[in-house]
């Protein structure tokens, strides 16, 4: 395929970047320690097969979005091998699980700076809010600043977690790794389960592969770069939490910060809300681009409101469909903070929703993708990484049933409006309007 240039004005280091942002996300701040309180030393195990699965299913995203740059994503390459109802599930269940994941991901870091500042719900909500004004505003501009944005939200982070772990791993002790499997080796599916959200992030940006200048040559380059990253920092960052806070790790809430402090000797509190805040804003801003985008191709194809199509465009900026993503994210926040019931349930539908845009992608690939090429056989090995997160999922893959029976709905009551439209139109009108 000739690597064509398109409207767009995402590089190589923009779609990097963006990768970077939308897959190390919140889930650094905290889930390093989760992991280790489930599995103890043995977490690390978890955190290497996480990696381990990444790739081949970051490589068959990237695979489909060189092939079929289109706002759509996945809900295209979906509808390209098993038509307009399997698009829309997918599109559905992706668009519907960023507002709630974007919820859960700004009270975490809201409650970071709430740490700092020793503020309560009141400081960790109007934080929270403030980080969903600042996402939604860069994107409303334009993709290019939101693009200069997560360029230089990855860059700092990179450079914060190399720092944290670059000063902490002197105070590393080797007697923190045993017993090396404390709560016996089951466990390690345990501290995995944990990590799923960790997971989520390599389909967001196939929503943007059109936005690239030359997305044959540039997604598969972001893509293998940000695996490459991605990877080393997630394992840098749990062996340092691990080897340096030991039986520690499990009792603490912010073990970036707690690394920082050690190396530093500076206050934990404040480390912790600064990380915490550049984790939040770059996962939020990848997804709130990439579901704006995706939201604009639903409504061009029909399987949302037609007035949401605005923006499918390559270079167009996706104003409503935003619009419509941000009050749902607002809307998810209002509704957990009313009711207390706090942020984990947030993260367990949204999962539960990703695994199942996980699924039917790979599914897609392995019929889309030429036999015999890299990407194919890619998609073949992903399969592994899919029926890994399905197991993890459980119960919590309910959400995306609902999901699904809605979005299945919707087409059918929108089929049968055109219809009765037809219908009611003069017999030459009617044949045009199909």
């Amino acid at each position: 395929m000739s690597d064509v240039t398109h409207r767009g004005r995402m590089t190589f280091g923009h779609g990097t970047a963006m990768y970077v942002g939308a897959v190390l996300g919140t889930g650094v701040i905290a889930l390093p320690a989760l992991a280790a309180e489930a599995a103890g030393p043995a977490s690390l195990l978890a955190w290497l097969a996480l990696v381990l699965l990444s790739a081949p299913l970051a490589g068959t995203f990237a695979a489909l979005g060189a092939r079929h740059p289109d706002a759509g994503g996945v809900s295209t390459y979906a509808r390209l091998a098993f038509g307009e109802h399997a698009a829309a599930v997918v599109g559905w269940c992706f668009y519907f699980a960023v507002p709630p994941g974007a919820a859960a991901a700004a009270l975490f870091g809201g409650a970071y700076v709430s740490a700092a500042l020793g503020g309560g719900t009141t400081t960790t909500t109007v934080t929270a809010a403030g980080l969903m004004v600042v996402v939604t505003a860069a994107n409303a501009v334009g993709l290019q600043v939101s693009g200069k944005l997560q360029f230089a939200l990855a860059g700092l982070l990179v450079l914060l977690l190399l720092v944290s772990v670059g000063l902490s791993l002197p105070h590393a002790d080797m007697g923190n790794l045993e017993p090396f499997a404390p709560h016996g080796w089951t466990a390690i599916g345990s501290a995995a389960a944990l990590l799923v959200w960790s997971f989520a992030g390599w389909e967001a940006i196939t929503h943007l592969a059109g936005e690239f200048r030359r997305p044959q040559r540039d997604l598969p380059r972001a893509t293998a770069a940000a695996v490459t990253i991605v990877g080393v920092l997630y394992l840098l960052v749990a062996f340092a939490t691990v080897a340096v806070l030991g039986s520690g790790a499990a009792r603490t809430s912010a073990p970036l910060g707690e690394l920082m402090a050690i190396g530093l000797g500076g206050n934990a509190r404040w480390l912790a809300a600064a990380a915490a805040v550049l984790l939040t804003l770059g996962a939020m801003n990848a997804y709130y681009a990439g579901a704006a985008k995706l939201g604009a191709a639903l409504g061009r194809d029909g399987a949302l409101p037609g007035r949401l199509a605005e923006g499918s465009v390559a270079g167009e900026v996706p104003r409503r469909s935003l619009a419509v993503n941000s009050a749902m994210s607002f809307a998810a926040l209002v509704v957990v903070v009313a009711t207390g019931v706090g942020s984990r349930p947030l993260v367990l539908l949204t999962t539960g929703s990703f695994v199942a845009v996980y699924a039917i992608g790979v599914a897609a690939a392995i019929k889309l993708l030429p036999r015999r090429s890299l990407g194919r056989a890619t998609a073949i090995a992903a399969l592994v990484a899919v029926v890994a997160l399905l197991l993890m999922s459980g119960v919590y893959l309910l959400w995306p049933l609902v999901v699904t029976g809605a979005a299945l709905l919707y087409v059918r009551l929108d089929r049968r409006r055109r219809r009765t439209a037809e219908q009611g139109q003069p017999e030459g009108v009617a044949e045009l309007s199909t």
